[in-house]
């Protein structure tokens, strides 16, 4: 046991009951921190000595030190150093130079606008492929009508960038000259194309006239209206548009109805490529037949082929009651014409009207469902029913102008969007719509191309009479392309069809003509063809001169043979449809039978098919169809036999099938070259557009 005398010790303190017992380590610590003088003074007299003090002071006031700080800072000599070479002219000229010189700002602006960079946002945003999908993904089902096979997406596109219209001069030069052994042929086709195109020429001139003179007359002088014609030259920027169809109704079993009762066609208004569907009141008061829905519907269809800006001139009376069977109630009669505009407007293609005339019934719709529309003071009214069924159905009297006239659908409607004093007025307003749809024209190019090494009037005696009268196609592509150069592909193999690439107007195309009968290995060479052209987005042309179907097999080889050449054919047919490309066919000489769906007739559905005067277009040839029976003496056959002839060489006729629509026109074979030149730059407009799909058309109210 500790006791207390020892515990004292220990701690150095003197014993007593009220002194605690604590470590003797702790007392020491606290007693050494807190009153250890020695430790307190020494500090204090190192921080607060004079001796170091004045050491401190000494080193930074020194007056040694001071001048030596100030001679270092303000010296002349560093003074100038500095300024030297903050200021020296060197530095500041190269400092100016680095920041100014020719190579940076070209460099700087390399870098932000350089043409690669631009080119390749645009390519990712509007390329052919990243486009056709999109349209693809948006088409509807199968069998609810506009839908086409050239919408389906391509496997490949090379580029969508612009693309030069410089070609290397490497193609081979074709021999255009006609060999003197075919002389009497080419007379003989020239006086065939003289006498069809004075046909054409007469009937082109009475559609002209519209509904005649004295309703000419009538529709400009006392309706103090514009002719349609005239509403297409102040409208458009020049007198120079690809005019559609314009024999479309002539001799129809209901009469004649010029140009169906309205003017189609595509032309430019402020450099854009448009669709232009003009009503012409003059022909039976603007009412619209049958061949005028079917016009209209092919002219919206054109539209939404090639996304062009439609423009409807208004000024229509309606559809004719007494045929209403054949203009209401089917998939392809008149709703088909709203139900495109709202298609139309859904896949983003602008529609703008002009009411420049009476809109009645259906024909109300046409401006209503337009994404602008612009109505004519005094002129333009828009209703359903006019002021006499009206009167009959109510008894009162109302004037057209308070019915649905300008101010009426401009101020208490909202039918209208612009109000127009006059017609000139109006059409300089479209034209200002059309300033603001932001689209996108084809650029122009620097260059001219080169012509061909023939004159096309030449062309006059290469269009053949019939298929006996049928010169080779070569003499004809040597009149249309570039230059007259052309790259044939397999030109050894399957001689009966030619294929191959050239240039039209500084367009490349593939080119799929007939030179004969279309053979098991023709058929196998132009599907081969077709193929390549579709992977490259290349357009393709075809010229269609088909032959009169073969007869019969007589023999199993004959049989065996045919079936091959029937397969070669349906391998041709898919590649042809399934080709998603822009498709041209001009049809030169015969159209017959199944070598005509083979060469991209009209049911495989081109974007353009026109007609040469002397064309003709059946199942058979009436040329090489019997007029005799092949076994007895049958009068009576022998008659019907010759009445099917000569209704056969009737409907065959070209201007019967342009006007039943058949095709897109009828045009000259001197202006070839120029309508399939205007045709890929109106396909080629495609590329250009900003495409945004929509879910929905714009509705209006």
């Amino acid at each position: 046991m500790w006791s207390p005398v020892a515990l004292c010790a220990l701690g150095r303190r003197r014993p007593g009951p009220s002194v605690p017992l604590q470590p003797l380590t702790r007392l020491l610590q606290r007693e050494y921190r807190e009153k250890a003088l020695t430790r307190l003074l020494q500090r204090e007299y190192r921080e607060k000595a004079p001796t170091r003090l004045l050491q401190r002071e000494y080193r930074e006031k020194a007056p040694t030190r001071l001048l030596q700080r100030e001679y270092r800072e303000k010296a002349p000599t560093r003074l100038l150093q500095r300024e030297y070479r903050e200021k020296a002219p060197t530095r500041l000229l190269q400092r100016e130079y680095r920041e100014k010189a020719p190579t940076h700002l070209l460099q700087r602006e390399y870098r932000e606008k350089a043409l690669t960079r631009l080119l390749q946002r645009e390519y990712r945003e509007k390329a052919p492929t990243h486009l056709l999908q999109r349209e693809y993904r948006e088409l509807p089902l199968p069998g609810q009508g506009w839908g086409r096979t050239q919408h389906l997406p391509p496997h490949r596109f090379l580029s969508n960038k612009p693309k030069s219209r410089h070609h290397p001069k490497t193609f081979p030069v074709l021999d255009g000259r006609v060999p003197a052994m075919y002389r009497h042929v080419f007379q003989e086709n020239l006086r065939n194309s003289e006498a069809v195109i004075k046909r054409y020429s007469e009937l082109l001139e009475r559609v002209k006239e519209g509904g005649g003179e004295d309703a000419i007359l009538r529709h400009t002088q006392r309706n103090k209206k514009v002719f349609v014609r005239e509403r297409l030259r102040l409208l458009l920027d020049d007198a120079d548009f690809l005019e559609l169809s314009p024999l479309a109704g002539l001799h129809m079993p209901y009469g004649n109805v010029p140009a169906a009762g309205c003017l189609t066609g595509i032309g430019r208004i402020c450099g854009i490529w448009c669709v232009f569907i003009a009503s012409d009141a003059t022909v039976k008061g603007g009412t619209i037949y049958p061949i005028g829905v079917k016009k209209q519907l092919r002219a919206q269809e054109i539209a939404m082929e090639n996304r062009l800006l439609s423009v409807h001139l208004v000024d229509s009376g309606g559809a004719f009651l007494p045929l209403q069977s054949e203009l209401f109630p089917d998939k392809l009669h008149g709703g088909r014409v709203f139900y495109n505009e709202a298609i139309m407007s859904a896949m983003g293609i602008p529609q703008v009207a002009v009411v420049c005339g009476s809109c009645v019934a259906g024909g109300a719709y046409v401006p209503t469902m337009a994404e602008e529309s612009v109505i004519i003071d005094k002129i333009g009214t828009l209703f359903l029913a006019g002021p006499p069924l009206v009167k009959a159905a109510t008894g009162e009297d109302v004037s057209p102008e308070e019915l649905g006239g300008a101010r009426l659908h401009s101020q208490v409607s909202g039918c209208s969007d612009h109000f127009a004093p006059s017609e000139e007025e109006a059409y300089e307003c479209i034209r200002n719509v059309v300033c603001t749809l932001n689209c996108e024209p084809v650029p122009e190019q620097d260059r001219e191309p080169d012509s061909p090494l023939y004159s096309p009037e030449e062309l006059l005696g290469l269009a053949p009479l019939g298929y006996s009268c049928t010169l080779p196609v070569k003499l004809i592509l040597s009149r249309l392309l570039d230059g007259s150069r052309f790259q044939e592909f397999k030109a050894t193999y399957g001689t009966t069809l030619v294929t191959g690439f050239g240039h039209v107007e500084g367009h490349l195309v593939g080119i799929v003509a007939s030179n004969g009968d279309l053979a098991h290995d023709a058929a196998l060479k132009g599907s081969h063809f077709v193929q390549l052209c579709g992977q490259r987005g290349i357009p393709i042309l075809f010229l269609q001169n088909t032959a009169p179907q073969p007869a019969g097999p007589a023999s199993i080889s004959q049989a065996e043979a045919h079936s091959n050449r029937l397969k070669a054919q349906a391998s041709m047919m898919a590649a042809v449809a399934c080709a998603a490309v822009p498709k041209i066919t001009i049809v030169i000489g015969g159209c017959f039978g199944s070598d005509s769906y083979v060469m991209c007739g009209r049911s495989f559905s081109p974007n353009f098919l026109f007609l040469w005067p002397n064309a003709r277009v059946g199942l058979v040839d009436s040329q090489h169809f019997p007029t005799v029976p092949p076994a007895g003496d049958w009068t009576g056959e022998e008659l019907e036999l010759k009445q099917l002839k000569a209704k056969l060489e009737e409907e065959s006729s070209a201007f019967y099938s342009s006007a039943r629509l058949w095709d897109d026109g009828i045009i000259l074979p001197q202006d070839t070259r120029k309508v399939i030149a205007q045709c890929l730059e109106i396909m080629e407009q495609k590329k250009y557009q900003a495409v945004s799909p929509r879910p929905h058309p714009i509705i209006r109210m």
